[in-house]
Parts: C-alpha cells; structure tokens; sequence
C-alpha cells in the first residue's frame, strides 16, 4: 500500500474517531428532550405510520398482507391522469423550477375559480383562493390564523389528524363522540352548547376514516346554527367562528351518495367558511402536493403570509399542470369516471365479503361505500378470547387480524375514538381486487377460530 493510501486510512480513521466522540458527547438518546418545546416534546406521531411500518415488516419478511391502512394510492394500479403527468414533465422541461409566488400561481388560482364553479355552481373572486403543497399546510395554517391559545376549536372523533393540528396550535379540542347511528357526523344537537365559546368548527366530508357523506339536512343544519351565531357575535363585536370544511374527497363518491358544500345550503355562510381541497386524493396525486383553500379574502391574506413564511407552497411544475387539468372537464371527467369505478369495485368486494361473513353468523358489519377511498368495518371481537388469552382492545384485534390473518386495518382509536367498540378502516386505494378476495377468507378462519 502507497504512503498516501495509507495516510488516507489513518485521515479516515482519525475522522471516524472524532465522529464517535461527538456523538458520544450527545448523551444518551432522548436526553435533550427536556430542553425541546413543550410543543414537540408532547407532540404524538402519527399512530397510523406506526402500523405501516410494522405492515413494510411483515411483508419484507415474506408474510401475505393485505394492506388496508394506507390512505394512499398504488400508482401501479390507480396512476394519474396523463396530462397531469406529462404537464408536469413538459413544465420541468421548460426550466419551471423557480419559486413561485407564495399564494399560488395566477394561472392556477383563476383556473380552481372555473373549476368551482363548474363542479359545485359556486362563484369565488380569485383573491379568495390560496393555493399550497396540499391541504395540510392549510388546515396547519387557517388553525394558526383564526386561534389563539386556549381558544376552543371543536371537531367530532373520529376524524383525521384535528386533535393534533388543536395541541400544535395551542387550541383547547372539544371532542364530540360520534357513532354509527349520525352516519359518524355530529349532529346540530352536540354541536349546539358548544357554538358560544368556539372560536373553529371542522367537518370533513366524504368523512376520514369512516368513507362516509354527511347528509343534505344535518349539513344545513349546522351550516344555520354557524351563521345565527356569527350574527350574534356580529352584533356584540365578538369575534368570528369559523368552519373550516375539508372536501378533498369531494368527487369521490358512490352508491347515490351525494358530496355538498355547506356554502351550497346557505350562501351567507361564506364569510365565515373556508373550503379545503387538493389533487391528493380525486386525482391520486398525493405526491405531487397541490392544494387549495378558498376563503374570505381578509384571511386568505394573512394565512398565505403563514405559508409564505414556512415554504409551503406548491411546487411550479405540479401547479402549472395542475392549472390545465382543471380547464379540461373533457379529460378529468372520464379519467374520474374510470378511477370511481376501480375504487368502488375494492370497497364492494370488502363490504360484499363482511356482509356474507354476517349472513353466515358472524358477528361482523359494515357501512355501505358512500365516499372517499374507505370501508368502515364492525369487527366486534372484545371480550373474546385467542388461544386462552382475553381480548380487551381494538389494537389487540387488529394485531390478531394482522399476524394471523394479514389483514392491515386501522383501529378508529388512531383517529380519536375512545370507545373499544371494534370500528376500523379500510383503506382501497393501495390493494388490488385479488388481494382482497385472496384475504376475506383468511379473516373469516380467524373471526371463527376466535369464538365467533
């Protein structure tokens, strides 16, 4: 070995020594966390990413899993729309690759006002209309332009992800327990002793984790109690409450279900209302990040400051793709025809399977499909026992149904549910038809095995 190959090892080693020293100087891990925010430091982790990483773990380690946690899609089977893709491409191509403005760009913003427009008969002034990488950054955002620590912001369990964006934002949650009875929406009757102190409502729908739709007339109701209150605060120079309505499922429905706007029922409603949607999920394009809000233009100012300051804009290739999309009815409406109809053959195959299960006396349930890209199955085994051994927990049955079965599910606790009532999601859009027909019958060898 050369004199200068072996100086190199020694500079090698000597680096590596030094690194070791360093990370040695850290402590022990987890030893800083008292010097972290209280924020981070009492922040929870998404309780679904945990299950996906043990699904990955199974599955590299040759187990059969039928993965029904994600609420993602398989590009292989669902791949977006070619003009979106190719846009994109062409875009890039073209050297799109600088910032663009902070709330989006103004070929964009004017082509989701026709956008609206056509789809859902609402006209909205372009100045109200913010665009950012997906939908997250502007529920994070209207929560942190509308809230102040300790205001009261109120959402019903389960749903997706708003206990977490109330504890980052300071807010105080007021959680209303929904069931199966309400289609799991609230209902005007819980919503109503809470209105005086709540300073943002939130309602998604088509629901996750439920896939189901709220309904034209529980809508309106709620929709008449937020603007009688608003008219009262109005009246005593109280601030506004606000609901922030999620509709990223929104072209995604089925079996007669019908997606609306609370802004449809009652037009003097859209003062205080923002409507969040994005490419995510009627496109399959969660990863090409395009969102957007539409909302008050006094607030979509100072939330599209917010996002400016955090980076959260929309890539400029995806948002100019985006733009042209949206301006052809005559492209996306059979690609979306074509894409309900593969999502609506995996969620009837899972609900036609549970149903038959129950025909045959198994103590099983399920919501017919009305939206989105989930199943809500009944999977009722508390108080059961599996191999002498009590079960007591949704997570004990969706790990059985998981290690015995391979079927991934995700239990209505990692969206807030308190109850052990054996309600779980199942998500499609990452699973073939085959995988489901191949699974139904492992869980039904277990349901049984577990003294159904």
């Amino acid at each position: 070995m050369s004199r200068a190959a072996r100086a190199g090892l020694a500079s090698e080693a000597a680096i590596d020594s030094a690194a070791m020293e360093i990370v040695s100087d850290f402590g022990p891990e987890g030893s800083t966390d008292a010097s972290l925010s209280s924020v981070v430091r009492n922040l929870v982790g998404s309780e679904i990413l945990r299950m996906a990483s043990e699904v990955r773990a199974l599955i590299a380690s040759g187990v059969a899993v039928c993965n029904l946690t994600v609420g993602d899609f398989d590009p292989a089977q669902f791949p977006i729309p070619e003009l979106l893709r190719d846009g994109t491409r062409e875009a890039l191509a073209r050297g799109e690759t600088n910032y663009p403005p902070s709330d989006g760009l103004a070929v964009l913003r004017e082509a989701i006002v026709r956008f609206v427009a056509r789809e859902q008969g609402l006209r909205y002034p372009v100045d109200s209309v913010l665009v950012a990488s997906g939908a997250r950054p502007l529920i994070y955002g209207v929560f942190r332009a509308t809230v102040e620590p300790d205001d009261v912001v109120l959402y019903s369990v389960p749903s997706w992800n708003n206990n977490h964006y109330a504890h980052l934002s300071g807010a105080r949650g007021v959680e209303l327990q929904v069931h199966e009875t309400s289609n799991f929406f609230p209902t005007a009757a819980q919503i109503h002793p809470h209105l005086a102190t709540a300073r943002l409502l939130l309602l998604n729908s088509p629901l996750n984790p439920t896939g189901t739709v709220i309904g034209r007339d529980a809508l309106a109701e709620i929709a008449t109690l937020v603007v009688e209150e608003n008219l009262r605060r109005e009246a005593s120079g109280r601030r506004a409450l606000f609901l922030l309505f999620d509709q990223v499922y929104g072209m995604l429905t089925f079996h007669g279900a019908l997606h609306i706007t609370p802004v449809e029922l009652a037009p003097e409603i859209a003062p205080y209302t923002i409507l969040l949607d994005a490419i995510s999920k009627s496109f399959a394009a969660t990863g090409l990040r395009v969102g957007w809000g539409l909302m008050p233009p006094a607030l979509r100012r100072r939330t599209a400051d917010l996002i400016g300051h955090v980076g959260a804009w929309a890539p400029r290739a995806e948002q100019l793709a985006t733009a042209a999309l949206l301006d052809a009815p005559e492209v996306y409406r059979p690609w979306l025809a074509a894409m309900k109809e593969q999502l609506k053959r995996r969620l009837d195959l899972l609900f036609d399977g549970l149903m038959e299960m129950k025909r045959r006396g198994l103590p099983v349930d399920a919501i017919e499909p009305q939206g989105a890209i989930y199943l809500s199955a009944h999977l009722p085994l508390v108080g059961r026992t599996w191999k002498g051994e009590p079960i007591r927990t949704n997570e004990q049955i969706r790990r059985l149904l998981l290690i015995e079965a391979g079927f991934a599910a995700v239990p209505f606790q990692a969206f807030g549910l308190t109850e052990e009532t054996g309600w779980f999601r199942l998500s499609v859009g990452a699973v073939s038809p085959e995988e489901i027909a191949r699974v139904l019958p492992r869980l039904e060898a277990v349901l049984r095995a577990a003294g159904c």
